[in-house]
């Protein structure tokens, strides 16, 4: 494939490019000691520590400085972390924006910009059909060259997700040499190009994008999932074959709500 011809600008790139989404983590929980075992684990799991961890890798990926970092643990539940980041100074050639899935740690490519990443998180749990969810919601803003899609990739596979709703928007403009604006520097027609085969094969997808306005936004829900992995606190052996088709359904019914958007009423179908 042919290398698209550098932009060149007038002074600095002042597109700011920001990667917003919500991962959702479902389980079942058939008592109140299951549920609060449950959340007690998610809050472990997700604490503000371990997700530093999650966004400092982040940073590293992308070559990026970390300037500042707020983080929080909350109580009763949920934690919060807010990191500001610096370009690191890394040669032009090595930055990417190719509608292609981002590296993982092992593989550091790009920079960040006068950029920051937030994490917050939210347990949560019903007391009557035993269902908990948790959801993280995370931010990564840019103000540069590179896209904080190159960091997708990673993310997803920190969390456990059933799950995913992502929003991608490119605003302001930048100027080239030539005084012309330009209000998006790289090509995109789906968020899904920029994450990997494994993930695109297990999830079904949906995109909802106004290109006119460089506005992306992509829904993934997990297209089949292990009822065992699913049981807080036993196994599912330990479950009748009824029990496990009505906890299944719950389950379903809770990714298909998430999903779409909406609740379900009886009678009503979401396939």
């Amino acid at each position: 494939m042919p290398r698209s011809k550098k932009l060149k600008l007038h002074g600095f790139n002042n597109l700011t490019k920001t990667l917003s989404f919500n991962i959702y983590d479902i389980n079942y929980a058939a008592s109140p000691e299951q549920e609060t075992q449950y959340i007690r684990y998610i809050d472990e799991a997700y604490s503000a520590k371990r997700l530093t961890d999650i966004l400092c890798n982040v940073t590293e990926i992308i070559g990026a400085n970390v300037l500042n970092i707020a983080h929080q643990d909350y109580d009763p539940h949920g934690a919060s972390v807010t990191i500001l980041i610096s370009e690191e100074p890394i040669a032009a050639e090595q930055i990417s924006n190719s509608e292609s899935p981002g590296p993982l740690p092992e593989s550091v490519v790009g920079h960040l910009d006068k950029s920051h990443i937030t994490v917050h998180t939210y347990p949560e749990s019903h007391p009557d059909n035993g269902i908990s969810t948790f959801r993280a919601d995370i931010d990564v803003s840019t103000c540069g060259r590179i896209s904080p899609l190159k960091a997708l990739n990673f993310l997803i596979h920190s969390f456990e997700s059933d799950i995913v709703i992502m929003d991608y928007r490119v605003r302001g403009f930048t100027r080239d040499v030539n005084g012309k604006k330009h209000f998006i520097d790289h090509k995109i027609n789906s968020i899904q190009n920029f994450l990997a085969r494994d993930t695109r094969e297990r999830y079904q997808m949906v995109d909802v994008n106004v290109y006119q306005e460089n506005i992306f936004h992509t829904k993934m829900m997990l297209k089949e999932f292990d009822l065992d992995s699913y049981l807080f606190g036993v196994d599912v052996d330990d479950v009748s074959p009824k029990e496990q088709r009505t906890i299944s359904e719950k389950i379903r019914r809770e990714m298909l709500e998430i999903f779409y958007g909406r609740n379900v009423t009886r009678g009503m179908k979401l396939s």
